[in-house]
């Protein structure tokens, strides 16, 4: 599921946008300035990360994951909607993206893609979501395990959400995100065209709700017509490996070296599958948890001054060193 093209062009898209109604979060990237400054890299390592996560080997899985804690240290300070204190790292932010992110990459495979999965494969999807929590600052007990638990954590979770004009600057940026992550070697005109195809079909995977919070209106008739357009341009794509790892190239270059094993089938140098837990003793890694109580003991993070340009720490390519 995760290598069929509507994760990466639908389904990667919705997540972030709805991410973008937790005040928390939006305070953390709105301060940091490091979405709109630089959305593509963004784009790219976003990427990076979530393809290592779910296709890369475990010692690269877990420096990918000691890599993001790190980043996410410093991404502190005071939300000025709701003066709640905001970090990254925080166990509930980071639970609330965590399964923004997996719910919308199911739904979009359902949407637009083959549709609904077997209970044992949706069993299974949940049961793989908790253990890539297990990589943040989550507590994996905490993951709904069921198509019906996640929907509720979403409603229980849906009053901290605000529709501020800070989150529906944001909302509406990543809503037309792909005019802001294609490459801008790209000519405009292009890029707006993709950016209007794509954009309608992620929208129309919103709740009216979200819709509403985040100032994205649409009509139930464009709903439906970009429905239909858009479920047969994600099945030519996936008949042809070469034009999925074209597309992951030239979208996120650096997402490429992780998927292209994937896309070509070629089989793993060695077939061992690990728990966290076994994958953590044999490469010598904390939990996330600890490697965060660790940075916040050992020092007093800096926060990241707003539209920094500071130099990225990059994630461990799939192919453990």
């Amino acid at each position: 599921m995760w290598s069929y093209p509507t994760s990466f062009w639908l389904g990667f898209s919705r997540a972030v946008t709805i991410e973008e109604l937790d005040p928390l979060p939006v305070a953390s990237v709105q301060e940091s300035g490091q979405i709109k400054q630089r959305t593509p890299l963004r784009y790219d390592r976003t990427l990076q990360y979530f393809a290592t996560v779910i296709f890369g080997d475990a010692e690269s899985v877990l420096k990918a994951s000691e890599i993001l804690v790190k980043v996410h240290s410093r991404a502190i300070g005071t939300d000025p909607v709701t003066g709640r204190r905001y970090d990254a790292n925080d166990p509930e932010s980071q639970l609330w993206i965590h399964l923004t992110a997996w719910h919308s990459i199911l739904y979009t495979y359902e949407r637009f893609g083959p549709g609904k999965l077997s209970a044992e494969e949706e069993s299974r999807y949940w049961r793989e979501c908790a253990i890539a929590a297990e990589f943040q600052t989550i507590d994996p007990e905490r993951v709904p395990r069921s198509r019906e638990g996640v929907p509720q954590y979403f409603e229980d979770y849906r009053p901290q959400l605000v529709g501020s004009e800070l989150a529906r600057d944001m909302f509406q940026f990543l809503a037309n995100m792909e005019l802001h992550s294609i490459p801008h070697s790209v000519p405009y005109a292009i890029r707006w065209t993709i950016n209007a195809f794509i954009s309608r079909a992620v929208i129309s995977t919103f709740p009216r709700w979200t819709r509403d919070l985040g100032g994205t209106p649409q009509s139930r008739v464009t709903d439906a017509v970009v429905t239909a357009a858009t479920k047969p341009v994600v099945r030519v794509a996936n008949w042809s490996p070469r034009v999925k790892l074209a597309v992951i190239g030239f979208l996120s270059p650096r997402t490429r070296p992780v998927l292209t094993p994937v896309f070509r089938d070629i089989d793993p140098v060695e077939k061992v599958v690990y728990t966290p837990a076994e994958a953590r003793g044999k490469f010598g890694f904390d939990t996330i948890p600890a490697q965060w109580a660790a940075l916040t003991a050992k020092t007093k993070a800096k926060a990241y001054e707003h539209n920094h340009h500071d130099p990225i720490l990059e994630f461990a390519d799939a192919q453990a060193s």
